[in-house]
Order: C-alpha cells, then sequence, then structure tokens
C-alpha cells in the first residue's frame, strides 16, 4: 500500500510552465502559501521545446525558449513556494480540492490552479511511438543538420509545417510535405515560397498511415484520401506539425470543458468549480502565447487573494 503524505496549502498550482511560474511567483508576492507541481524533470513547459528566437515577449528576448525559461527561473528561483518536479499527477478532486501523485503523496489547497498546457498532437499510426528519437525529429530549427542530405516527410498544412519545409529544404536531399485536406491553411507567403521550393513534393489530400524501418527509419507509407492510392516513400526522417491538444484528460466530467478539450473560463480565469481557476494555453485556444500565459497567472492570483 502507498505511504500517503498529506500536504496542504493556500494553493496548488499544476504545471510548471510560463502560466504556472507567474501563478507562483505571485503566490509569494501576496503571501500566499502554495505548491507548484510539474510532472516533468524540470521546469519550463513548452518553452523547452520552443528553438526559434523569441522576441515578442515584451522586456525580454531569448535565442530560443530553453533560454527564456532559464530567465523565468532564475527570477523565481529565490521566491518563497514549494516546488515538487517529477510529480506525475493520479488523480484530481476538484470540487474536493485534492490531488494525488502516483508515487503516493497528496496534496490540499483552499484554491487549485489548472496551468497543465498543451502537447503535439500525434498521428496514432504504426510506428510512430518507436521511432520518437530514431528519425522522428522535434524541430526544423534543432535538427537540420541530422537530415543533412536526406529525405524527410514533413506533415501538417498551418504555419508551423510549412515554415519547418522551408528551413529543412536548405540542407534535405527532398522534403515530401503531406497535408490531408486539398488546401493548406497556413499564410500566404510561406505557401508561395514553397510552392516554388524546387526540394519540395507537395503530397495534398494525402494522410500519413504508417512509419517503418528497422533501428532507424527507412520509409513511410501515405494514401491519397481521394483515390485510396498508397504510396511508398523512402524517408529517412519524419516531422510531424498537426497541431496541438490541450492536457486536460483528468478533468473530464469535473469541470467545464469546450468541444476540443480547452478549460472553459471567464475573464478572471474562473472555471466552472468553485475555487478552481485554469490559465495558461489550457484555457486559452484562441491566443496562446507567452504574455498571455503570464497574465493570466497573475490573475488568478490577484482574484484569489482578494477572497482571501
Amino acid at each position: 500500500m502507498k505511504k500517503v503524505e498529506k500536504n496542504e496549502f493556500d494553493v496548488v498550482i499544476i504545471g510548471g510552465g510560463p502560466a504556472g511560474l507567474s501563478a507562483a511567483l505571485w503566490c509569494d508576492d501576496l503571501g500566499l502559501s502554495s505548491m507548484l507541481l510539474e510532472k516533468e524533470k524540470e521546469f519550463g513547459g513548452q518553452l523547452l521545446w520552443t528553438y526559434n528566437a523569441i522576441e515578442n515577449h515584451l522586456g525580454i528576448t531569448a535565442k530560443n525558449g530553453r533560454e527564456m525559461s532559464e530567465i523565468f527561473l532564475q527570477q523565481t528561483e529565490k521566491r518563497n513556494f514549494s516546488r515538487h518536479l517529477t510529480a506525475g499527477v493520479e488523480k484530481v478532486n476538484l470540487a474536493e480540492k485534492t490531488i494525488s501523485l502516483t508515487h503516493g503523496e497528496e496534496f490540499s489547497g483552499k484554491f487549485i490552479i489548472l496551468a497543465t498546457g498543451v502537447r503535439r498532437r500525434k498521428l496514432n499510426i504504426p510506428g510512430e511511438d518507436f521511432f520518437r528519437g530514431r528519425g522522428i525529429i522535434e524541430s526544423g530549427k534543432k535538427d537540420a543538420d541530422k537530415i543533412e542530405n536526406k529525405n524527410v516527410v514533413i506533415v501538417g498544412g498551418g504555419d508551423a509545417a510549412l515554415e519547418n519545409a522551408l528551413i529543412l529544404s536548405e540542407k534535405a536531399k527532398k522534403v515530401y510535405l503531406v497535408h490531408r485536406r486539398d488546401e493548406f491553411r497556413g499564410r500566404k507567403e510561406f505557401i508561395e515560397k514553397v510552392e516554388k521550393n524546387g526540394r519540395v513534393e507537395i503530397l495534398l489530400e494525402t494522410e500519413l498511415v504508417e512509419i517503418k524501418g528497422d533501428e532507424a527509419i527507412r520509409s513511410v507509407r501515405t494514401k491519397n484520401r481521394k483515390s485510396g492510392e498508397m504510396r511508398d516513400l523512402q524517408i529517412e526522417a519524419v516531422l510531424l506539425r498537426i497541431g496541438i491538444e490541450p492536457n486536460t484528460e483528468l478533468f473530464r466530467g469535473q469541470i467545464d470543458l469546450d468541444k476540443n478539450g480547452y478549460i472553459e473560463i471567464d475573464s478572471s480565469c474562473r472555471t466552472s468549480i468553485a475555487n478552481v481557476f485554469a490559465v495558461g494555453d489550457a484555457a486559452n485556444p484562441t491566443a496562446p502565447t507567452i504574455s498571455s500565459a503570464v497574465g493570466m497567472g497573475a490573475t488568478a492570483v490577484k482574484q484569489i487573494s482578494a477572497y482571501l
């Protein structure tokens, strides 16, 4: 039987990205006891897989997300709040304000702030999990050198897929850009550049259905959505840019979510359950930015402080 240790705070924050860090900082500023729970080995959230320069967060610029995360952590490391890494949450009871971790600890708060963020969407096809880190790359910016003179397939039809196709085409032998719809939804300037790029082959109305290989990726199988035709492409790397989805599975059935799983909130970041707030990208599908996440963290804690 697991040994349960119970810990009580004014505020328990789930998620250690910009929104959660902001909330923890403001809890200290306003004299509230708080616990910041993060399931990964380090704080930063999506910043840790943002490889482009960040130049649009007022007051701070950084060469990438990790550098921005380090700036945030330097500011918060001496602040007076409790923090817990590798804190995998097994169960949350939002009505009772309790959180149980996978290794047995239990936390409760007068208020809970949900800052669980989003993750990259998966295709859920054969080979996808096996080849993660073995040919499925994270970013064109980060991994461009790994694909030099190789064939690459990119899946997606928005700005991220188009921009990565342009970046990788500078070093790749060939880039296949696979999109399930009959037109791209990205910016016109990106589309025009991709269409004129001789190293990019565009496959519209096409789905990736399998990633194949041994210890490395050797090929992928595609399916034309109109004709049903299957095609095998000799490929050595895959990049998926098919959008994101919120990390809100633990809260389903307890709290109001929209049709895509994002947490519904009011202008003060309050959810449908009393004393439960949501901040950051998990509650902000229309404007998911570092700036909005940081601001939402502050907004929620200011409201909580007023209640207390």
